[in-house]
């Protein structure tokens, strides 16, 4: 077994040894024969372009050869007749993708290659060659970037997409056709490279693309946001920044008065700042143009809620009953839409239930006075509270019906059944916020549907 160990040992280093001694000049030249042999016959020569992909690699490794143009050409047409072919399996259905080489993002590296090429290139005919294999790799720039998006791999949609601009900047200073001549070819390309910058969250790129656009008048909806989430800063204490910030947002709904985008835009900035009066009109609106978004009704249904509360602490009993009501409201509205929908019901549930508990304060205070009139505030008070707590209870059941571990309806109905001195029930719920503490589940509810 020993000598058996050794000779595939020496086997392998025999293999290695070859490989290093492979010539670069030679490799070059099959390159470029072995993409010829395929082009011969492209459905039936897929081989030949896997050849030629392992030739090309030696010369663009090698010292001696990673300094010629000739190089980086061959590359870049080996690399985007790959792309070509992605391009039409994806686009026509013709082909496999299995059987073509398989490469790390074949027209970047094509169009990457073409640009190196042209910083080594000293013959007329090696300039005119890179210029032609860059105009013809933007169309696979940009299908491979739109691929990329619509996967949501913004990431990489960016690269692909910047790739295309750079090379439509290089071909028009070498006054070459662009697949980009036309400004709206251009300027949507460069809103397209901005959108996939934003999304993945490369801020400073995307506002490059986008202050461009907006300096334009580029006659978008979608800009204004872009600006708007660039310049928002982090801190909500930075109020310059902020207005700066919704200035463009600001701009974007006077302009674009239906774009439901920039609504909701709109919407979540104030959200973020917590100013809830200037919540209720946006989400009304917003309801108007997306009845059927349930969601919408149970947000609008929270701004009244957090209102509520404002006024109840600020003791302004009669507004606040009017904004509990609407609060109420919205979250039924959204339960008509929806019944089973569990936010709608969880937060119905917790109206009351802090409502319940508000009053428990106000309890607590009337603790101390054991004059006849005390006591009856007090047991007039109790009475108040269990009934507050008996109306969050069906909402706390239905939600533990649709969710057996979700930790806030289990301590909700724990605390419930307490006040309501049944211990049993009370128990159950305990033992089952126990389960989840120690990293368990409850397998059912205990509530039945």
């Amino acid at each position: 077994m020993k000598r058996l160990f050794f000779g595939l040992t020496v086997l392998v280093l025999f293999a290695n040894n070859a490989q290093a001694q492979q010539d670069p000049k030679k490799e070059l030249k099959n390159a470029g024969r072995a993409l010829s042999t395929y082009y011969l016959d492209p459905a039936n020569n897929k081989a030949k372009l896997k050849e030629a992909v392992d030739a090309i690699e030696v010369a663009a490794g090698s010292d001696m050869t990673n300094v010629l143009a000739e190089t980086w050409i061959k590359k870049g047409e080996i690399y985007n007749e790959i792309a070509t072919q992605i391009v039409t399996v994806k686009q026509v259905g013709l082909g496999n993708v299995n059987d073509l080489p398989k490469v790390e993002n074949p027209a970047l590296q094509a169009a990457a290659a073409f640009q190196k090429a042209l910083t080594l290139a000293q013959k007329s005919y090696e300039k005119k060659d890179v210029l032609k294999g860059l105009a013809t790799a933007q169309p696979n720039l940009y299908n491979m970037g739109i691929y990329a998006y619509e996967e949501k791999a913004f990431g990489p949609a960016y690269e692909h997409f910047q790739a295309l601009l750079a090379s439509h900047e290089t071909l028009k200073a070498n006054e070459q056709k662009s697949s980009l001549d036309t400004p709206e070819a251009y300027n949507d390309q460069l809103y397209i490279t901005g959108l996939a910058a934003l999304n993945a969250n490369n801020l400073p790129e995307a506002g490059k693309h986008f202050e461009k656009l907006y300096s334009m008048g580029y006659d978008k909806a979608a800009i204004y946001e872009a600006m708007y989430k660039m310049k928002m800063p982090a801190d909500v204490k930075d109020e310059a920044g902020i207005a700066a910030a919704y200035k463009f947002l600001e701009e974007g709904r006077k302009k674009y008065a239906d774009d439901v985008s920039l609504l909701f835009a709109e919407i979540n900035h104030f959200l973020k700042l917590g100013k809830l009066d200037q919540l209720i009109s946006k989400l009304q609106m917003a309801i108007e143009k997306e009845p059927d978004n349930i969601s919408l009704y149970t947000t609008l249904g929270n701004v009244f809620d957090n209102l509520y509360q404002r006024e109840y602490g600020a003791g302004n009993k009669a507004k606040a009953d009017e904004y509990f009501a609407k609060a109420l409201g919205y979250y039924e509205q959204s339960l008509q839409k929806d019944p089973k929908y569990f936010d709608a019901i969880y937060s119905a549930g917790a109206l009351y239930y802090n409502k319940a508990a508000a009053m428990t304060q106000e309890l607590n205070k009337l603790a101390d006075d054991y004059t006849k009139e005390g006591l009856k505030k007090y047991n007039e008070k109790k009475k108040e509270i269990s009934a507050q707590f008996d109306l969050a209870l069906p909402y706390f059941q239905r939600c533990e019906t649709l969710n057996a571990n979700d930790i806030s309806t289990l301590t909700a109905l724990k605390e419930i059944f307490a006040r309501r001195d049944d211990l049993e029930k009370s128990n159950e719920f305990k033992r089952r916020l126990e389960v989840l503490n120690s990293g368990g589940t409850n397998p059912e509810p205990y509530f039945k549907g």
